[in-house]
């Protein structure tokens, strides 16, 4: 077993996801930092804090720079951020106009904003999927919702139910996380920009206007840094334990009835001692990711707490648990369309 079980080259095929995961590789996460970097050159050109001819040398640098990820590496060894090592590689190629880039700004106002960018492109995947999964929830409504359904409190016999009540359970925390992320993909996501404490002393009174014109040629929110106010990331950390945790109850749902003989979920595992049996792998492993999340959560909570204008032992924290939790919702998501499309029964009929 690897230290993650989402990028093991085995287990992976379970719980990982390759098309949320790319948003936390070494090259999307170097590109976001670099994205915010000429963004912040465009802005300062346009009101004279840089000159144009750097400006325009930053911008093309995209195209032409290839970072040295060794060197990077063994800088952050000593420096704990990716940042002053990356500056450097930055600035040597290139040259003359090198001294004008990342010019007001400190290594977290790069890291988080190119954070914000891939959670941008992180929410607007699990959107889709939502909608994917409402889809498939409303096609095995359409098969099965009138049939009766025993309804059960507490583990217990109660009354008797349809297996459209059911589902609706299951669809109507998902159309309000669509709401939900439909906020953030419309203004949620903030840009960083605070310079070495957070009062961007060295741009003066054009502070503001270069934070403004700095978010929105990202398509970031405007707002006052927030170093070390970090409610933003426990925020979508707890939107994220809400998809996987609805998703848990129906994945907990779908194996109870498919024991109880009240569903029949094609595709099951097989057992090595036990060929007959059908084990309801897809149904089990939302469970287990909603779990997941659940106790990262709170892991997310305890990073909030930084201290004075910076934290490194916090914000280093957030760096181990918030990938994980972004990868295990959208397998989580996935998992739960696969699931869906394979129910071939619902209900006591």
């Amino acid at each position: 077993m690897s230290i993650s079980v989402f990028d093991h080259s085995i287990l992976s095929g379970l719980l990982g996801d390759a098309e949320i995961a790319a948003q936390f590789t070494v090259a999307a996460e170097l590109s976001a930092m670099l994205a915010f970097e000429v963004a912040l050159a465009k802005a300062e050109a346009e009101v004279g804090l840089i000159p144009q001819a750097a400006a325009d040398a930053i911008l093309a640098l995209p195209e032409r720079f290839v970072p040295d990820v060794d060197a990077i590496r063994e800088a952050t060894m000593r420096d704990g951020v990716v940042i002053p090592e990356l500056v450097r590689q930055w600035r040597a190629a290139l040259g003359e106009q090198g001294k004008h880039i990342h010019f007001g700004a400190t290594s977290q106002d790069a890291i988080d904003t190119g954070l914000m960018l891939r959670l941008m492109q992180v929410a607007s995947l699990l959107d889709r999927r939502l909608e994917t999964v409402i889809g498939a929830v409303d096609v095995l409504e359409a098969r099965f919702g009138p049939i009766p359904l025993m309804g059960q409190t507490r583990m217990q016999a109660a009354i008797e139910i349809s297996v459209g009540d059911r589902l609706a359970s299951w669809r109507a925390p998902l159309a309000r996380y669509r709401q939900m992320l439909k906020r953030w993909l419309e203004g949620g996501f903030p840009v960083q920009f605070g310079g070495a404490a957070g009062t961007l002393e060295k741009l003066g009174d054009k502070a503001d206007t270069v934070r403004a014109r700095l978010a929105a040629d990202l398509a970031l929110a405007d707002r006052p840094q927030w170093h070390s106010q970090r409610d933003v990331i426990a925020e979508f950390g707890g939107l994220l334990s809400l998809i996987s945790g609805s998703l848990g109850k129906m994945g907990q749902d779908l194996s109870l009835m498919a024991s109880a003989g009240t569903a029949l979920i094609g595709g099951g595992g097989g057992s090595s001692a036990m060929p007959h049996k059908r084990n309801p792998v897809k149904a089990e492993v939302l469970v287990t990711l909603a779990r997941f999340n659940a106790v990262q959560l709170s892991g997310l909570h305890q990073s909030m707490v930084h201290e004075q204008e910076r934290s490194g032992s916090a914000w280093t924290l957030e760096w181990l648990i918030l990938p994980q939790m972004v990868v295990a919702t959208g397998t989580a998501l996935r998992t739960a369309a696969d699931v869906l499309g394979s129910v071939e029964r619902i209900g006591d009929a």
